[in-house]
């Protein structure tokens, strides 16, 4: 995105290392054990920051760096919104289709990075395309999934609210971060529903119609933090988590025929 942000990273909650940062590490018992063996018989390298730990290969070592600095931002980010004490963990691959295995997926196409359980993978092709702002976006973006979970959840409340927290203090305009979803608004084509499980899928195809999908879930979840606050919202998710997502919403006085309606109104005043 412009930032448009290609998706997805890796992040867990993770034990920080008492290892110096730099330092090989082939199937060391100091790493978390679903880091150990990834790469069997090569060197591994293990980067810290403050809070953060990523590991990859040895060769990866600057952007290692890199990520263990922006990995301790996004986990500031993130604890800012759900509380307590974040601690990413953050795998670097060697390349898309290292990624893809590692996260015992078929394609990676169109992903920065993706959530596996507790750790984060970086496919590194991809985030290395980019803006500085947009890794930061993506790293909180992950890490949001990884410590407020998905599971029993609609796509769009936890991939909305996963960028929610990715944009928050920003500063970047909604019409920037929602560029591709702007310009649908502007010819008059609004979204008629909220956005399915399987508006999400990353077949590489379509790229803005991708992005457009997640701008349409973030725009839904800025609306509720915007029309009833953060902390509610916050509520509202996990809620959702127990409840499910209707009963939520109905502590709102709003139903998804409603928060649709408001929602759609909603994007048009931001972006038209």
């Amino acid at each position: 995105m412009s930032v448009r942000v290609s998706r997805r990273a890796v992040v867990a909650a993770a034990l920080l290392l008492a290892v110096p940062s730099g330092a090989p590490l082939i199937g060391s018992p100091l790493l978390p054990r679903e880091l150990r063996g990834l790469w069997p018989g090569r060197e591994t390298a293990v980067s810290r920051g403050g809070r953060s730990t990523v590991v990859g290969l040895a060769a990866s070592r600057p952007l290692l760096d890199e990520l263990a600095r922006r990995a301790d931002r996004a986990g500031l980010r993130v604890s800012a919104v759900l509380g307590g004490p974040v601690r990413p963990l953050i795998v670097v691959p060697e390349s898309a289709r290292d990624a893809a295995r590692l996260a015992g997926a078929a394609r990676l196409d169109g992903l920065a990075a993706v959530a596996d359980g507790r750790r984060v993978i970086v496919v590194p092709e991809a985030f290395a395309t980019l803006s500085p702002l947009g890794r930061d976006v993506v790293l909180a973006h992950e890490l949001t999934h990884v410590v407020a979970g998905t599971a029993g959840l609609p796509a769009w409340l936890y991939e909305g609210f996963a960028d929610y927290v990715g944009y928050r203090d920003t500063g970047l305009p909604v019409a920037t971060a929602a560029a591709e979803l702007a310009a649908e608004a502007r010819a008059g084509r609004l979204p008629d529903a909220l956005p399915g499980p399987e508006a999400f899928a990353a077949d590489g195809r379509d790229q803005d119609r991708l992005a457009r999908v997640y701008q349409e879930a973030w725009l839904a979840c800025r609306f509720l933090a915007d029309r009833f606050g953060e902390g509610t919202l916050v509520r509202l998710y996990r809620e959702a988590q127990v409840a499910g997502v209707d009963r939520a919403l109905a502590s709102l006085g709003l139903s998804a025929v409603t928060l649709t309606a408001r929602w759609r109104a909603y994007v048009r005043e931001q972006l038209v």
